[in-house]
């Protein structure tokens, strides 16, 4: 099993991009798959690894918005309110995004169903779907 949970604070900087590393990350730009799925079951935040209450918080893109699919774990809104102020100005890929994103979203839940992708899905990574948002 993976270390403890750690603070915000405590998460380690990525040497190149200047960045922390989020629990639910093997690096800025790419998530692990184990750790994803260790959120989900687990119901702990993507970003520090601490357990989760309500409400909870998913950051994206536009798409994933629309869609009510994210790939980046439930965090604590704190944590993702931290994370995407760290990362601000970064113009590649990150959390597990191919490309910049020009503007993350944030969306509140209470609940979320976690979906693993099935054979004849192109992107083989799991999503996170909000059952009932809350904000935006």
């Amino acid at each position: 099993m993976d270390a403890a949970p750690t603070t915000f604070a405590e998460l380690p900087l990525d040497p190149r991009l200047g960045v922390p590393v989020p629990f639910a990350c093997s690096s800025p730009q790419d998530l692990d798959k184990r750790r994803v799925t260790q959120c989900a079951l687990s119901r702990v935040c993507g970003v520090c690894g601490a357990g989760l209450g309500r409400p909870i918080a998913f950051l994206g893109t536009a798409r994933e918005e629309a869609r009510n699919a994210f790939h980046f774990p439930p965090t604590h809104e704190a944590c993702a309110t931290a994370l995407l102020a760290a990362y601000d100005g970064v113009g590649e890929g990150v959390l597990g995004q191919d490309e910049a994103v020009e503007a993350w979203v944030l969306v509140t839940t209470a609940a979320f169903e976690f979906v693993r992708p099935g054979r004849e899905d192109l992107d083989r990574r799991p999503t996170f779907q909000p059952t009932v948002v809350l904000s935006r």
